[in-house]
């Protein structure tokens, strides 16, 4: 199983900071991770946003990578302040 963590506004708008989520066989990748759990949630275009960093096993990834059930992912959304 996956543990998915929400930071952030993410948090507010999922309604968890995190979850434990077994993936479906075609969820292979980062990208499709977010198009699943968009289309499944009805979140769509919340994750696919450029500003949201995905981290993977405590590392940010700046573009599509592999992905199993044993792996922690994060998604980070932009940061202000003042």
């Amino acid at each position: 199983m996956a543990k998915l963590c929400y930071f952030g506004r993410l948090t507010d708008v999922t309604g968890t900071a995190e979850e434990v989520v077994g993936l479906p066989p075609y969820v292979s990748d980062t990208g499709s991770l977010v198009s699943w759990l968009e289309t499944e949630r009805g979140w769509t275009g919340l994750l696919s946003d450029r500003c949201v960093r995905i981290v993977v096993n405590n590392e940010i990834q700046d573009h599509d990578i592999g992905i199993c059930d044993t792996d922690e992912i994060g998604f980070l959304p932009p940061v202000g302040g003042g």
